[in-house]
């Protein structure tokens, strides 16, 4: 089996455990939320993996691109979406390199993009590139003070992929890259305070919203939404 397919199912096992069906809907529940998307607008979803996100964007109306910089789950996210008879443009390419004009996009957004990329700095660079002026940047990433990352940092000092190497975000971590790129941030909230346990999510995912607009830390998943500053006509 190659990395490439051992991903793959990776996801699909997540997407259909208890765990994963629970943690996903409440991601995704932020993301669009912060997002704020209108139907007809064009939204890039980077490093979209299976899909999964993109599509739920889809229903909402929204033109949506999806990239990815591993084929093996471009073509997932391709079948999916066949599947789901969902509106959806999927390709190859890496996030460090967008092959789009600049201002293409009203909305971009990525979903624990940023732990695995080689060049942070570089990603949102691009992703505020091919944003229009007064377009949202909504990145999602994984928290640093969390019972989750404690437990993928343990993984990964084992030599466990993709956790060998990945980064973790505080929100200032956040604010201040966004801030790197031109952007003017606006929020960061947090969600998935309760530990990687099905029980624990099932009980205390009623209350996550709740916690995650007062509070940040112990958050295993931060997103955070910024704003890129419109053309300034002097």
């Amino acid at each position: 089996m190659t990395r490439e397919t051992s991903l793959a199912t990776s996801y699909e096992h997540w997407r259909t455990s208890e765990l994963g069906q629970i943690t996903d809907t409440l991601e995704h529940r932020l993301l669009i939320e912060l997002a704020r998307v209108m139907p007809g607008q064009h939204l890039l979803d980077v490093g979209c993996g299976d899909g999964a996100l993109a599509i739920r964007f889809a229903r909402l109306g929204a033109a949506i691109t999806g990239v990815d910089a591993d084929p093996a789950m471009v073509a997932v996210a391709r079948a999916r979406a066949a599947a789901e008879n969902a509106s959806a443009q999927f390709s190859v390419a890496d996030a460090e390199r967008l092959p789009f004009a600049d201002g293409q996009f009203d909305v971009v957004v990525a979903s624990a993009l940023l732990c695995l990329v080689r060049d942070r700095a570089a990603a949102i660079a691009e992703m505020a590139r091919v944003l229009k002026p007064g377009g949202r940047l909504i990145v999602g990433e994984l928290g640093a003070w969390s019972l989750w990352s404690a437990l993928r940092r343990v993984r990964g000092w084992f030599g466990a992929t993709p956790w060998r190497g990945a980064h973790f975000h505080t929100p200032s971590d956040l604010m201040r890259l966004l801030r790197e790129a031109g952007l003017s941030p606006v929020a960061v909230r947090g969600s998935i305070f309760y530990p990687p346990l099905a029980l624990a999510a099932r009980l205390l995912a009623p209350f996550d919203a709740w916690i995650g607009r007062r509070f940040t830390l112990g958050a295993a998943f931060l997103v955070a939404s910024a704003r890129k500053p419109l053309l300034r006509i002097d």
